[in-house]
């Protein structure tokens, strides 16, 4: 009869395990007790002061009409905060700005980082050619999370922005925010 005592402590080991409430909504016949799921605290959005940013390396568009794709990186510095949505994006050209739009393929979600974790965006665009009016010889990449107003700026060397139509409309577009790494 050695199989009874193996059997009854496994059955107990399993008795101990389903009687642990987890905060999950199911009921457990208990009385005095709340069958509702945990609140978790409210997190905050994410501040650009508390985020170390990377622009590229960039997988560039060379001649113009290429299209070229430059990941931005954004690892959180500070405790745990939110994404949500799309960054803010302009391009600068000396006192011309013009804003990169939304993917509108792209579904945004809600990120939520620790201290260290990472998320990224992609921005793609089309290279323009040099000196035409539709071409935006964007020098600056002005980035912004979203909810804030402050932004931070970084070189722009992938070359000029060919417009639609015109150089305040430049043929770009982000992605949603995404984790990344591991």
């Amino acid at each position: 009869m050695r199989a009874l005592p193996i059997a009854v402590t496994v059955l107990a080991a399993a008795l101990a395990l389903t009687s642990c409430d987890d905060g999950g909504s199911s009921d457990s016949g208990k009385s005095g007790g709340s069958s509702a799921p945990a609140k978790k605290a409210a997190v905050a959005a994410c501040g650009i002061g508390d985020t170390g940013i990377q622009v590229g390396p960039a997988n560039a568009a060379t001649a113009a009409g290429d299209t070229g794709n430059t990941p931005v990186t954004l690892t959180n510095k500070g405790a745990a905060c939110t994404l949500k949505g799309f960054p803010s994006l302009s391009v600068q050209a000396g006192g011309t700005s013009a804003d990169i739009v939304a993917d509108k393929s792209a579904e945004p979600a809600e990120l939520t980082l620790t201290e260290g974790d990472t998320a990224s965006f992609t921005i793609t665009y089309v290279r323009g050619a040099e000196g035409d009016a539709k071409t935006l010889a964007a020098k600056t990449l002005k980035i912004a999370l979203p909810g804030a107003d402050t932004t931070q700026d970084f070189p722009w060397s992938y070359g000029p922005l060919a417009g639609k139509g015109s150089a305040s409309e430049p043929n770009a577009s982000v992605t949603a925010f995404q984790h990344a790494g591991d």
